[in-house]
């Protein structure tokens, strides 16, 4: 592996992000060719945390887009501040000292994307759920990744100071733009490996003891592979360590997951389906879970829920 890549890897996990090999080699890739970073993959996998740990790591400001529907450039790039403009323009008339210049930079309200251009120092810009925008602004976007100026008709053309190190994110819910895709470099990220979403909780939630971390990493990889609305993500193993420890248990059992589920699943759907099919095949394989041995831990879950 490069040297700067190990580094960086090294640096990220500092930072609590566990990057592995290809999450590192993109980012590093991106922050040394400048070409913005599309990451894909299901909800909850830490593609959101990728820009907030790069932030960290170059010691820049984080600024964030979320896109949604029918976002536009008003919402993304400026807007003039009409009420400070109206105020002016009568204290003006009022002074009779003639018209205020009201299409200056002092009236203008800067939205992240004009931010991200024109901070002084290079920041990490989030194009967060690009997929929930529409074609016409993901058009938009694709201009402005490829030259990094925006048009403001009154002031005229403004050019970044920095080139902002840029993070868009996709769950996929519709099919960017070939062009989109073709400015950017691509990262897939999938749900962690048991070993990595262990390694996650090490780091993030290090007073969980290594016994019930691993015990509960091995239930929600197995939750996973369930026939479920949603999914959790590492987000919610993280909330579910957490919860467990403020409620002081050291193990699984019918009764503490009973009362904590929600922590995982938030559709009331996956949590009786859970409850009336799985629970009892999912404890029967915790309960042949050896520590000494984790990472057999979920083929044992799978064996038990092939039969049930």
């Amino acid at each position: 592996m490069h040297p700067e890549i190990e580094q960086l890897q090294r640096r990220l996990e500092r930072q609590g992000y566990i990057a592995e090999r290809p999450v590192a080699t993109a980012i590093q890739l991106a922050s040394v060719l400048g070409r913005p970073l599309l990451v894909e993959g299901p909800t909850g996998v830490g593609k959101t945390a990728i820009a907030g740990a790069m932030s960290s790591v170059l010691g820049t400001n984080l600024i964030r887009l979320q896109c949604y529907e029918g976002i536009d450039t008003s919402s993304a790039l400026y807007e003039w501040n009409y009420q400070k403009q109206l105020l002016d323009i009568r204290l003006a008339e009022a002074s009779g000292s003639g018209r205020a210049d009201i299409f200056s930079v002092d009236y203008l309200l800067k939205r992240p994307l004009l931010e991200a251009i024109t901070s002084p120092k290079a920041p990490v810009l989030l194009i967060d759920e690009v997929d929930r925008s529409d074609e016409e602004f993901e058009a938009f976007l694709l201009e402005l990744l490829s030259d990094w100026q925006v048009s403001v008709p009154e002031l005229g053309t403004l050019t970044a100071r920095q080139v902002p190190y840029t993070v868009l994110t996709s769950n996929r819910t519709r099919d960017l733009a070939d062009a989109l895709r073709r400015r950017c470099l691509y990262l897939w990220i999938d749900y962690p490996s048991f070993d990595k979403e262990l390694d996650i909780v090490r780091a993030r939630v290090p007073g969980a003891g290594e016994a019930i971390s691993a015990r509960i990493v091995a239930f929600v990889q197995m939750l996973r592979r369930l026939p479920l609305e949603k999914a959790p993500g590492v987000s919610e193993t993280l909330d579910w360590v957490a919860t467990l420890l403020y409620l002081d248990r050291n193990r699984l059992g019918p009764e503490v997951i009973e009362s904590t589920l929600g922590v995982l699943l938030k559709h009331v759907e996956d949590q009786r389906r859970v409850r009336s099919r799985f629970l009892q095949a999912l404890l029967a394989g915790l309960g042949g879970f050896d520590s000494g041995g984790i990472t057999r831990a979920v083929e044992q879950m799978e064996a038990v829920l092939a039969q049930s």
